[in-house]
């Protein structure tokens, strides 16, 4: 009986280790898609790495990343029963990936992206929903890695979408729709975070153009000028790269 049950221990870990094997494989090949901006391709093969190794983090918030992409991209085409389902679909790979491995920065970070992208669709009520969650995992993001140039971006957004609310919005957030948390958000720290993201990736088109954003809206037309012009001569090497500068070039023709 030892035998027997020992057996099937072994074969139950030669499994284990030959499913983990696979999803690297899937994972590296999810990898090269992504360097090839095939989001639709690489979000295919971490998910068929997930079936593989379900618990496994790095597929996980990988999987998040290229939903959220592809359902930003959905958005920019207004199709938003496939970017709500999408961005659903990254909150949910990134939550799992956070319980596979709450110790990451990407993790959470990722959780983080995934939360505000979704919160950006909502209405003042649903913000509120989100917003705290969404700071949370920003900042645990930070705490594990405050070299987190991600995290610091969803930091900034978090403040100048807050701050983006008419002053009745926020004061209904935060007094009666029990958002307190709104009241810590600012346009200082909107611009300070987004500039410590662009210091550490300065060749992220999406820092800049999040910057540039806060920069006009703060009346800084003149750094708000030199983000976009930035972010347009910037080469392309993510996804959504493409429909960033064409946000870039439409913001730097309404500052002219």
């Amino acid at each position: 009986m030892r035998i027997h049950i020992a057996a099937i221990a072994a074969v139950l870990c030669v499994a284990r280790v030959a499913s983990a094997q696979s999803a690297a494989v899937e994972i590296a090949r999810g990898d090269s898609a992504f360097a090839s901006l095939n989001a639709t391709s690489a979000l295919a093969h971490y998910q068929e790495a997930i079936t593989l190794d379900s618990t496994n983090a790095e597929a996980l918030w990988k999987a998040s990343r290229e939903a959220v992409d592809l359902g930003e991209a959905a958005g920019f085409s207004n199709q938003n029963q496939a970017r709500d389902s999408l961005f659903k679909l990254g909150e949910q790979y990134a939550t799992r990936a956070v319980q596979a491995n709450p110790n990451l920065s990407v993790t959470h970070f990722t959780l983080a992206r995934a939360l505000g992208r979704a919160a950006l669709t909502q209405g003042p009520s649903g913000r509120v929903k989100y917003a705290k969650q969404v700071r949370e995992q920003a900042l645990e993001a930070l705490k594990l890695d405050s070299l987190d140039d991600g995290a610091w971006d969803v930091m900034g957004v978090w403040n100048a979408e807050i701050m983006r609310l008419s002053g009745f919005t926020r004061f209904i957030a935060k007094n009666l729709l029990g958002g307190q948390v709104f009241g810590q958000a600012n346009w200082a720290n909107a611009q300070n975070d987004l500039e410590h993201a662009v210091a550490l990736q300065p060749n992220r088109i999406v820092h800049h153009l999040n910057l540039a954003g806060v920069y006009a809206d703060v009346g800084d037309k003149a750094r708000a000028r030199a983000q976009y012009d930035l972010a347009l001569k910037l080469p392309a090497t993510e996804y959504n790269d493409s429909h960033y500068k064409h946000q870039a070039e439409q913001a730097l023709a309404k500052l002219q």
